[in-house]
């Protein structure tokens, strides 16, 4: 069992599930991006979610892909991200898993990624546009150094491809609870909680649900079903709304919004 697995399966203090924040590497500055990581473990979060910047990220939302673009006019690549992660890891073991796109991997070169990654301390590299016999490769190489490839299904995944993705998968599922691109949504219907049921049945990996997850209501019925909740846009946009020097203090004010456990100086906010 990975650590990933371990840290979704394991008991949480009152009965809760896991809470995984998503935030872009390199946003808004590198230096604050790592403050943020830091904080984002100080406040309690189970698994940190790493955006790898991308100039053609079609599975997020003009949130995110704003936050992407603002990290590659910092200079923010893998190779600077991997950095980040080295850094990180000196002060802090929250398990990480890079959230990427294939383009940059395959520049980087798979097996290199792996060999890095694994050095510096990366738990897993959820790839969002990999499938089929280029997916099983990739978790081939990524097994083969104790990296978990973490795999994504959507509402409009068959059953057929759901058993074929879960083959290929470790560390946990990544259900995505709508069709379409990431970003906050006000309401969500019962698609996700039929997803995780349907994903449960081809897989005994736990499943996480993300896109579109903004408010403690929505985290806390997502943990009705699922093993645990992804909040990306809705952090990435109180980044967005600061700077440097206030990003870090509006990022802690609201994840006390969000779930008052995960502040530990809440009674400061």
């Amino acid at each position: 069992m990975s650590r990933i697995e371990k840290m979704l399966k394991e008991p949480k203090a009152g009965g809760r599930k896991a809470f995984i924040p998503f935030v872009t590497a390199g946003d808004p500055d590198i230096d604050t991006s790592l403050d943020i990581i830091l904080k984002l473990s100080d406040c309690g979060a189970d698994i940190i979610e790493l955006g790898v910047p991308f100039s053609d990220p079609m599975a997020d939302g003009p949130t995110i892909q704003r936050s992407s673009q603002r990290a590659l006019d910092n200079g923010m690549n893998l190779r600077a991200v991997m950095q980040l992660v080295e850094k990180f890891r000196k002060q802090a073991d929250t398990p990480i898993v890079l959230f990427s796109y294939l383009n940059p991997l395959m520049q980087f070169g798979v097996k290199k990624l792996a060999k890095t990654a694994a050095e510096i301390g990366v738990d897993g590299i959820l790839v969002t546009d990999a499938i089929d016999d280029e997916a099983k490769e990739i978790s081939r190489i990524f097994a083969a150094k104790d990296i978990d490839l973490i795999s994504l299904v959507a509402p409009t995944t068959t059953d057929e491809r759901l058993k074929h993705i879960s083959d290929s998968a470790s560390g946990f599922v990544y259900a995505v609870s709508r069709a379409g691109v990431t970003g906050a949504q006000t309401e969500m219907s019962n698609v996700a909680e039929i997803l995780v049921k349907r994903a449960k049945g081809f897989t005994d990996l736990p499943v996480a649900v993300g896109f579109g997850i903004s408010t403690r209501e929505q985290i806390l019925d997502v943990w009705r079903y699922a093993d645990a909740a992804v909040v990306g846009s809705a952090i990435v946009s109180e980044i967005e709304k600061s700077n440097s020097s206030t990003a870090i203090e509006n990022v802690e004010r609201f994840l006390h919004r969000l779930l008052p456990q995960f502040a530990k100086t809440s009674d400061e906010i």
